[in-house]
């Protein structure tokens, strides 16, 4: 206030960009500021305005290997992009146990963050609830059964299997397996529900020998894939829950002689840039992540601001993009 020749109430306004300061005025302010170096403590500020201006992005997957997965990276960039222009803070937070969740609740709750983004919930994971319990501003990547009592943000996972496995239909594959995520997901739920409502209609086998259970990462598919043609050698088609999960689908295919896709079709789901890596390149669901991403900050910064009357539930479209793997 001294260097630029004003009261502090004036600079306050200036850097609050409140209303009532002249323009040559709030030049010589933000002048100021840029020769001072000035920071706001945002402690301080948070103390006065009751906002700490940051959001915890939360991770609750207990297995560190999971964090190598692309989906990780691929939604934390599009969430680390999505607060740039609102001058919020994104924190990355780890909980993946029952005592890292009680100490980030007490954390939450505390007022260090204004609302929290959720990923990779699990079915038995409390943490959504307790997060609403407390009031604290809470949007879910995905979601769990039944969660209606809590905002998030998810793709049409059902639509984009079910979309894929007509394809599959339609390139006159009879003989359709699956490989699914883990079975306390929803999402992975959704996509075999998606699967099994495709073949249903076409009279196909959907029994639980079709089926075979992975975690959405590269090595699951090898086994996954190598236990399906055990099962049924005469397996001409999968669609896998995960693009990684594909990916080893392909290495196990490879190594039992299989061509693909002469004599087995693969279809992915997500559409990283692994996909177009892989031999030959990945037929794959694409997931809309960026959007996905934007949804959930607008979703949870609109709750900060205003707690509305209503949850809301946003589900994106998902695309199938067709590559030489189908």
């Amino acid at each position: 206030a001294a260097h630029a020749g004003v009261g502090r109430g004036t600079v306050s306004r200036v850097i609050n960009n409140a209303a009532g300061v002249k323009e040559s005025t709030r030049r010589a302010v933000q002048r100021a500021i840029e020769e001072l170096g000035y920071v706001p403590n945002l402690a301080a500020r948070s103390l006065a305005g009751q906002r700490a201006d940051a959001v915890a992005l939360v991770l609750t997957e207990p297995d560190w290997r999971q964090f190598a997965e692309p989906f990780f990276s691929e939604i934390v960039g599009s969430l680390g992009d999505a607060p740039a222009d609102t001058g919020m803070q994104l924190m990355l937070t780890l909980v993946r146990s029952k005592t890292e969740r009680q100490r980030f609740l007490e954390y939450a709750r505390g007022g260090r963050v204004d609302g929290v983004l959720l990923m990779s919930v699990h079915a038995d994971d409390r943490l959504p609830d307790m997060l609403a319990e407390a009031r604290v501003p809470t949007v879910l990547l995905g979601r769990r059964s039944g969660d209606e009592y809590v905002s998030y943000v998810d793709a049409d996972n059902a639509g984009g299997a079910r979309n894929a496995v007509s394809h599959l239909l339609k390139q006159g594959r009879t003989a359709i397996a699956t490989i699914t995520g883990p079975r306390d997901m929803y999402v992975a739920q959704c996509r075999l529900r998606g699967y099994q409502d495709a073949l249903a209609p076409a009279g196909l086998q959907t029994s639980p020998s079709w089926v075979a259970e992975g975690d959405f990462s590269e090595g699951s598919g090898r086994r996954a894939m190598a236990e399906l043609l055990q099962r049924h050698p005469e397996i001409d088609a999968v669609l896998a829950a995960s693009d990684t999960t594909a990916a080893g689908a392909l290495q196990a295919l490879r190594a039992a002689g299989r061509r693909v896709p002469e004599d087995v079709a693969v279809i992915g789901f997500d559409d990283f840039p692994l996909a177009q890596r892989t031999e030959p390149r990945l037929t794959t669901v694409r997931q809309p992540l960026e959007q996905m991403g934007r949804a959930m900050i607008r979703l949870l910064l609109e709750e900060v601001e205003e707690q509305s009357v209503a949850w809301r539930h946003v589900i994106l479209r998902t695309e199938l993009v067709v590559r030489e793997s189908s």
